[in-house]
């Protein structure tokens, strides 16, 4: 049993590593003590690292539209250059730890799961799907972190202004943003991340490094898609292999002695000890992909939802906690009521073609 033990260990700190990850973006939570912690950390090496070096993935993962990163952003001994260390190490990290679990996952599949199968005159096409995935998931993450998402400035907001009409509730007309300095259209936020306003403001994502918002919801949909199908395609060729591997071998025909050399005939526990015992690594690998395909589905089901009905996480997150003394946007049975929602089919072309300006709202 102690193979068996150290895998559910290895469950759980997976999802306590997911846990930590979700509320490492909440303020007070101890993620958030720890960077705060590693602030005056980053006040040394501020005066150590070259600001090409800080510029270098900041082009590669983000790029940002219309100048919204002033040059002084880089100049290593001013506040400015404090709080973009600050932000560019937060995001990055996860960026790379996205990138790192990738590579050790199909390091994994490639190096043992593809030999054995290959060995067990798999066909090629099943083998190769997953290396489809991860191209398609490849350009949809890159399209995430290159593409604008509807960031707001002075030169533009004026075709944000009347593509939604205010409701009222969470969105009131006449707002300013303080920080942008600009009129906030309805649906849209300002990102502490980025610093800046987005159009249809959805959450700011650190595994791309940008925010999801009008303009590329539709690239984070299809990327969680890929993801999601990229760990399932992994865990069901992987999950085979081994079925395959008790069936070949007639391992639940077999008998085993127990500690007190007594014959018992092969159960479930004694094969999953038997097969940790052959194939670690690849009962870890499997282990992980479980987990990350369940918890992918989940979401991209909810943000299926968000989407057939017209709403974003940030309004979702908001509408859970709207009172019953709201206006005309409240439901007589006094929860928020969507007045953005078009029809399931309109709904989804709204995602598909966002709406940019006020000769192309839909009435």
């Amino acid at each position: 049993m102690d193979f068996l033990v150290l895998f559910l260990l290895y469950v759980f700190l997976v999802l306590l590593s997911i846990l930590c990850c979700a509320l490492s973006g909440r303020k007070h939570s101890f993620p958030s003590k720890v960077v705060a912690w590693g602030t005056q950390v980053r006040h040394v090496l501020l005066c150590i690292v070259p600001a090409q070096v800080l510029k270098a993935p900041h082009r590669l993962f983000h790029t940002r539209y219309c100048s919204l990163i002033p040059s002084c952003a880089f100049r290593l001994h001013s506040q400015c250059s404090v709080s973009y260390f600050h932000s560019l190490c937060r995001n990055c990290f996860f960026v790379v730890l996205n990138v790192a679990l990738e590579v050790l996952v199909y390091g994994e599949y490639s190096w043992e799961v593809c030999g054995y199968c290959r060995e067990l005159e798999f066909h090629a096409l099943l083998l190769l799907l997953p290396y489809l995935l991860l191209l398609l998931n490849l350009g949809f993450f890159l399209l995430c972190c290159k593409s604008n998402p509807g960031i707001i400035t002075q030169c533009n907001q004026t075709l944000f202004l009347h593509v939604y009409t205010y409701d009222g509730v969470m969105f009131k007309k006449g707002m300013v943003c303080p920080t942008c300095d600009v009129r906030k259209p309805a649906r849209s936020k300002h990102c502490g991340v980025c610093n800046s306003c987005v159009h249809r403001f959805d959450h700011h994502c650190v595994w791309v490094n940008n925010c999801i918002g009008a303009f590329n919801t539709r690239y984070f949909l299809l990327y969680l898609l890929t993801l999601m199908a990229m760990a399932a395609a992994i865990a069901a060729i992987t999950a085979t292999f081994l079925v395959q591997v008790v069936i070949l071998s007639d391992m639940m025909l077999g008998l085993y002695l127990d500690d007190q050399g007594r014959e018992h005939p092969v159960n479930v526990i004694f094969l999953i000890q038997h097969l940790f015992l052959t194939f670690p690594r690849i009962l870890f690998m499997l282990g992980f992909v479980l987990v990350v395909a369940l918890i992918l589905g989940s979401y991209f089901c909810f943000t299926l939802y968000l989407i057939l009905t017209n709403q974003t996480s940030n309004e979702w997150f908001k509408s859970a906690g709207c009172q019953r003394s709201c206006s005309q946007p409240c439901s007589r049975h006094g929860g928020y009521k969507n007045i953005y929602s078009r029809g399931a089919w309109g709904n989804v072309l709204e995602v598909v073609r966002p709406l940019s300006s006020t000769g192309e709202k839909r009435r």
